[in-house]
């Protein structure tokens, strides 16, 4: 099969800055053409309300207002004073039919504008094929320097069956991915994005501009004839449903998916907006609103008015009369409301919902009519009040109800009563105390965001320290890891691993309280070296055997083993003396003593995650070892775990890590900060243990417990810090500083640094 035209580069400029966007050369006269056909089709079919909408996304008086079917509402325009900026430049396209909205200065084309803050553009694939030697390579890349991807609209896709995909900003604010394999179509579930076959991730909020990259493990050799491509795009949620026939063809490389954007106006909020009346974008009858994905704000109208609310007399009230008929008698349109009401002398309000206007039985006085009145008023009043104070108690009674239940506490309740004593150690909290110990829960007192939550510094009355875990509000999916780390941190008693204090159920969100960790996370340490100290050696090992003897009690010595499926460097935390602690069991599974293996929802950190249970959904103590192996290497090697800027095949730590091994280069990897001319043996010796942890199959690597072994045994041939007089040697011991490194003395680190490498390497050929 022939490979497709070469892709071309057209630029693209936003907001003053340009990018490049890779497009095919073959297909860019008719790029998008199919996707906007059915566009335009759904616009013809749309209800009465949609109409309403679309009547209220007007453009500026004697300005463009559409473009191919594209309604084109201000801010939005086509030049001159048509648009508010040039950010919000809409350019349309005559040159091919159907015209084409495209953004300012490039060949994004825009198939939606909402003045609900969204607009919706179309974006092609990026893919790697390997059919036969005409391998073919097409990357992605985005920058938008006003308008962000939407969070929560829109999803990170990769396909293939053996496929790693990556996406990246371009000045390394983030970076996510995901990996997926199979090994044949055969086992793909359709409409299933679990990692066989077809991936699935978030992309973080506030994206401006992402890189897509892919990879592959083997170029698609043992799965080429049902899958020669490998495939990854962001799109909205919901454009694309997968099939296990797009691992077969080619057909995705020419395929474009819609992408929701984000749009505000301006970079401040409302209150900053408004000091400046002259340029306040939101006109009469409508309000300010902020933003809450984004720096700006919106503008929208007042209930009972539609329109155009960032243009003059743009907001128009609406005739609820006419549009709802709300009345069974007569109708009283008001500004922004309407009334009903029956005509003099029939009873009944008048309202389709109330009671129907009826006809006078008989003629009554003016004052029989005006006390009757009174009267009936006096009442509904009185009943009124008295089933709201009804309501209310029994609202707050079944809001704490449902507090707990949505909460877990059932589920809480089952797991604790079926551990004796477990019961006892539980403190729960009052949701007054930890929102005092956390000032309302500021922004000055986040210690970290994960998965499942926010973490809060906190102090209780008593002068204690702690940390809170607030799950993500709404979100009932991430109930289930709330209590399932609550269930798994009660039962373990172990220095090295976090102590869980109490919880709170009986709160709109659950809360989970935790022993302070002060010093950080060994993240921070090793890759957030903010001054000129770093970790020895001395220091890296015993973190690591202590990390070690934790994973090693919670899969033999736990009453019940315990896999945490998320061991990474972010989730061991070092405390003033820099002993190591484990935290996060969020995603961790409790395991039966007859269970030699658990089948669930590949989950975990990408980099870290066991490629095995990656390919099979199989849970074992072994994928701990895993991610334990290249936390081992990290420590040795002082990278990143995932790096972009190493080659396709080397850009996860674990394999670059164990080809220089089999090459036999090991000190090309290994971080200087750590290596002296008498410890290379010992390094070495750490080394084979963490290519063992990372061994590709599950039965080839060791046991937690023999990995805390060996490592226990050679923390116990260097040991000198134990011999300090106090704690602060012990501390300046653990900390280098870079300038004093390499050598006594000299004025420069590069004399000592050749010094100290060419006796590591006579030390190394020695050790091999």
């Amino acid at each position: 099969m022939s490979s497709p035209a070469a892709p071309v580069r057209l630029p693209v400029e936003l907001g003053g800055a340009s990018t490049l966007m890779p497009l095919h050369s073959a297909t860019a006269s008719a790029l998008f053409t199919s996707l906007l056909s059915l566009h335009n089709q759904s616009w013809e079919c749309l209800s009465e309300a949609a109409t309403v909408k679309k009547a209220a996304a007007q453009a500026k008086p004697g300005c463009q207002s559409q473009c191919g079917g594209v309604i084109i509402p201000y801010p939005f325009g086509t030049g001159g004073d048509c648009n508010i900026s040039v950010d919000f430049f809409i350019a349309c396209d005559t040159t091919v039919t159907p015209n084409q909205a495209l953004l300012t200065g490039s060949t994004i084309q825009v198939v939606n504008i909402s003045l609900d803050g969204q607009l919706r553009i179309l974006i092609s694939t990026s893919y790697d094929c390997y059919p036969s030697a005409n391998d073919t390579y097409f990357p992605m890349w985005l920058e938008l320097m006003k308008f962000p991807v939407d969070s929560s609209q829109n999803k990170f896709t990769a396909i293939g069956c053996d496929t790693s995909a990556i996406v990246q900003g371009f000045d390394g604010e983030y970076a996510t991915g995901c990996m997926s394999f199979c090994n044949s179509i055969d086992g793909v579930i359709n409409g299933s994005c679990s990692g066989i076959g077809c991936c699935q991730t978030e992309i973080p909020n506030g994206v401006t501009g992402y890189n897509i990259s892919l990879g592959s493990y083997n170029k698609h050799r043992q799965v080429l004839l049902d899958n020669p491509c490998s495939y990854a795009f962001v799109a909205e949620n919901g454009a694309y449903n997968f099939s296990n026939s797009d691992l077969g063809g080619y057909d995705l490389r020419d395929k474009n998916f819609p992408v929701v954007l984000d749009w505000t106006i301006g970079y401040i909020n409302c209150s900053e907006a408004m000091e400046d009346m002259n340029s306040f974008a939101c006109k009469g009858n409508s309000t300010c609103v902020d933003s809450d994905n984004t720096s700006g704000y919106l503008c929208k109208c007042f209930d009972g008015y539609e329109g155009n609310p960032y243009l003059s007399n743009g907001c128009q009230d609406i005739d609820e009369c006419e549009t709802l008929k709300p009345c069974s008698g007569n109708c009283h349109n008001l500004p922004g409301s309407y009334n009903c009401s029956c005509p003099v002398g029939y009873g009944g309000n008048g309202w389709k919902n109330g009671t129907a206007c009826t006809p006078p039985i008989h003629e009554k006085s003016p004052v029989n009519y005006a006390l009757g009145i009174g009267f009936a008023f006096i009442a509904v009043l009185l009943g009124i009040a008295l089933l709201l104070l009804m309501l209310r108690q029994r609202q707050i009674g079944k809001l704490r109800q449902k507090y707990f239940l949505q909460n877990g506490g059932n589920l809480l309740q089952h797991h604790l009563s079926q551990r004796e004593g477990c019961g006892e150690k539980v403190k729960v909290f009052a949701a007054e105390e930890l929102e005092k110990a956390t000032n309302s829960y500021h922004e000055s007192r986040i210690l970290g965001q994960g998965g499942q939550g926010t973490v809060y510094k906190g102090t209780l009355p008593d002068g204690r320290l702690v940390a809170i875990k607030k799950s993500r509000i709404g979100d009932h999916s991430q109930v289930e890891p709330f209590i399932n780390e609550i269930t798994v941190l009660y039962q373990i008693n172990h220095r090295n691993v976090v102590k869980l204090l109490g919880c709170c159920l009986e709160t709109p969100v659950p809360l989970l309280v935790y022993e302070y960790v002060t010093n950080g996370t060994l993240f921070d340490h090793l890759h957030n070296v903010v001054d000129d100290s770093f970790l020895l050696w001395d220091a890296r090992l015993r973190i690591a055997t202590e990390t070690a003897e934790a994973l090693s009690y919670l899969h033999s010595a736990a009453s019940v083993p315990i896999i945490h499926r998320d061991i990474k460097l972010a989730n061991i935390l070092l405390d003033d003396n820099y002993t190591a602690k484990v935290s996060d069991f969020g995603a961790s599974r409790l395991i039966a003593s007859d269970q030699a293996q658990i089948t669930t929802m590949v989950q975990g950190t990408f980099g870290y995650l066991d490629p095995e249970y990656m390919h099979t959904g199989q849970l074992t103590e072994k994928s701990d070892v895993y991610s334990f192996g290249v936390v081992l290497i990290e420590l040795l090697t002082g990278q990143k775990v995932v790096c972009l800027k190493r080659s396709v095949e080397h850009k996860v730590l674990p394999m670059h890590f164990v080809s220089l091994m089999k090459e036999d280069r090991l000190l090309e990897i290994l971080d200087p900060k750590v290596l002296n001319y008498g410890n290379v043996k010992l390094l070495k010796e750490v080394a084979l243990l963490a290519r063992r942890c990372v061994r590709m199959k599950g039965e080839e690597r060791p046991s937690m417990k023999e990995v805390a072994h060996e490592l226990a045994g050679l923390q116990a041939i260097t040991h000198p810090w134990g011999k300090s007089n106090s704690q602060a040697e012990e501390t300046e011991y653990l900390l280098g500083v870079f300038g004093n490194t390499y050598g006594d003395g000299a004025t420069g680190s590069s004399q000592g640094y050749d010094s100290v490498n060419s006796r590591v390497a006579f030390e190394l050929e020695g050790a091999r």
